[in-house]
């Protein structure tokens, strides 16, 4: 199934399952969401289940940390991840901290469910990639999946947990297909999975960079005789850290993949922790593969020349075996 029915079937499910979910967004409802993963659910929910909200992200996501705290557990969408900057507030101050600040007297299982990444010509106000923003926050969980598997399997993770998860989709990931195991339960995070095995180069790749990762091994593998293990976090905080690990150790070579930028951003992160954990068994230093250092271009070639594509993780792979 496609990504974004995986995405439905998991919010369905929940509905479901538990009264006390309910989902709300800009136009979730009657329009079916703009990327039509609420397709289908005003209908079989109503208005009280599926609630349309004004153009208002602050107040959307100060309701949804409201009711979380009254006892529901509600799944906030948000029509880009760019918008959620209106609501840094409600996520960073509240969201985040309620539960710490009240020493676990609240509790706050809030899902904000938001798209985000280059490719549909949208623009620097709805294209970017900020999940390092997000990973930034002590108290917040982000998910990342790669896969319509994944997609549903962590979804329904995330609205049972009782922490709020930031869930990143991918605008390109929605409309690509996927085995999804029928009566799939929700996933555990902070499980990472390896794509692809290899022993040459380790390549971690965020979110649809999972997918471009594994496209770039097979051609390394095809045309440079070079095996590539690719791994795919799935989730950034909690991160499965001890599978990259491992992974370097056998290959003492790591590629990091990421759209966002290079600035601070989860390649650099990634990058340290492996130098400070695994200095010992690497061969060449780090290397990362970033978006472009400038806002997300709306024309359609600038705008590919933004973010990563195969031949760049190739180049940066081959370029750890250069001295030898």
């Amino acid at each position: 199934m496609r990504y974004r029915e995986a995405l439905n079937q998991a919010l369905r499910e929940e509905l479901e399952a538990d009264e006390r979910v309910f989902i709300m967004g800009e136009d979730i409802g009657v329009f079916q969401g703009a990327f039509k993963v609420t397709a289908g659910l005003l209908e079989e929910f109503g208005d009280k289940r599926v609630r349309d909200t004004p153009i208002s992200e602050n107040t959307i996501v100060g309701v949804g940390v409201g009711s979380a705290m009254a006892g529901l557990r509600p799944v906030v969408e948000l029509m880009t991840i760019n918008f959620a900057l209106l609501a840094l507030d409600q996520i960073v101050n509240h969201a985040a901290a309620i539960h710490y600040m009240f020493g676990g007297q609240a509790k706050v299982p809030l899902v904000v469910r938001m798209p985000q990444g280059g490719g549909h010509q949208l623009g620097p106000t709805h294209s970017h990639s900020l999940e390092a923003m997000f990973l930034h926050v002590p108290g917040l969980l982000v998910a990342v999946p790669s896969t319509a598997a994944d997609a549903k399997g962590l979804l329904k993770a995330a609205i049972q947990d009782d922490n709020p998860v930031i869930f990143i989709e991918h605008e390109y990931l929605y409309g690509q297909r996927g085995e999804v195991p029928e009566n799939g339960g929700p996933m555990r995070f902070g499980e990472a999975a390896v794509r692809r095995e290899g022993s040459d180069v380790t390549v971690v790749g965020i979110s649809r960079m999972a997918v471009t990762a594994e496209r770039a091994a097979e051609r390394l593998a095809h045309e440079h005789e070079l095996e590539a293990e690719v791994i795919d976090p799935r989730t950034l905080r909690p991160l499965d850290l001890d599978t990259i690990l491992e992974s370097v150790k056998k290959t003492n070579r790591a590629v990091i993949v990421e759209e966002g930028w290079p600035h601070g951003g989860v390649g650099a992160n990634l990058a340290a922790l492996i130098q400070e954990q695994a200095f010992d068994y690497l061969d060449a230093p780090v290397a990362r593969v970033t978006g472009a250092d400038v806002p997300m271009p709306y024309s359609k070639p600038l705008e590919q020349a933004a973010f990563p594509h195969e031949e760049h993780v190739v180049q940066a792979c081959l370029a750890l075996f250069k001295d030898l």
